[in-house]
């Protein structure tokens, strides 16, 4: 037993470290002037840090990152807002309401899993093209508001069968509708669930590179992935900038992370859990 343990220790050490490197050699990039990184090897640790690189970043006058910052957190919080609010809504009914087809419904639900985006992305910018939302933020927010996506309806689904139903039935019994239920008894309820879709959808959204890349034309109106890009163009590949860019990007994410953690392991834990 000891054996086994200590091997699936092993493993998971060299899967973590395989983690950490690519975040290492950003980091350190991001701390070494242009001439050390021309010098040194890229496994070396910066003889003198400096953080000259995240200034030169931040103040740059063709590339705005505070602006994108803003449009990227609006994005995110507003598509978070969205799903977190429709799939929790669809999630109760396919886990707590009695309607024809229920099953059906659900299962045709997840099919939708199995088909690619791309698949889809033609028609949805045709869409937003005919509705006039084209260079705007609405098609990076509004059809979170719309469902939600099934693997976070499925998720909070199988959390909300978790709890018992015994809680609904009392409910009712003292008059209270579904309306009241779901938002006093099962969401109070599942905030484990609720903070694990969240950190899902919040780094998704955060992370989303082709979204803004397709609907927003704008410079004025790019996300952080899109700039990113745009300031590599501009810098010429100069590594130094461009790790301490990605690492400006990456300090939400892990923050978000960090602070949500315990949830969101819990939640990962207890879905599906009775």
């Amino acid at each position: 037993m000891s054996i086994r343990r200590s091997l699936i220790a092993f493993v998971l050490m060299v899967l973590s470290l395989a983690m950490v490197v690519p975040f290492f050699l950003m980091l350190s990039m991001a701390l070494k002037t242009p001439h050390e990184i021309d010098t040194s090897s890229p496994w070396s640790l910066p003889a003198h840090p400096t953080l000259e690189n995240f200034r030169a970043v931040l103040t740059n006058p063709n590339v705005s990152f505070p602006l994108f910052f803003k449009n990227s957190l609006m994005v995110a919080l507003f598509s978070t807002l969205g799903v977190l609010l429709s799939a929790s809504m669809a999630a109760f009914a396919f886990a707590r309401l009695q309607f024809p087809g229920r099953e059906r419904w659900f299962m045709i639900l997840l099919s939708t899993m199995m088909l690619p985006g791309i698949v889809t992305m033609i028609p949805a910018f045709v869409l937003f093209k005919y509705l006039h939302w084209v260079d705007t933020f609405l098609p990076l927010t509004v059809p979170a508001f719309l469902g939600g996506g099934a693997f976070n309806i499925f998720l909070l689904r199988q959390f909300f069968m978790g709890i018992p139903r015994e809680i609904d039935e009392a409910a009712c019994l003292d008059g209270a509708s579904n309306s009241t239920v779901f938002w006093r008894l099962i969401m109070p309820n599942s905030g484990a669930a609720l903070a694990t879709v969240g950190v899902f959808t919040f780094i998704a959204s955060w992370r989303d590179f082709l979204g803004p890349l397709i609907y927003l034309n704008d410079p004025d109106k790019q996300t952080l992935e899109v700039g990113l890009q745009t300031y590599r163009t501009l810098t010429n590949e100069q590594w130094h900038l461009l790790m301490a860019g990605s690492v400006l990007v990456m300090i939400p994410l892990i923050v978000i992370f960090f602070v949500g953690q315990r949830y969101f392991i819990k939640g990962l834990v207890m879905t599906g859990g009775k």
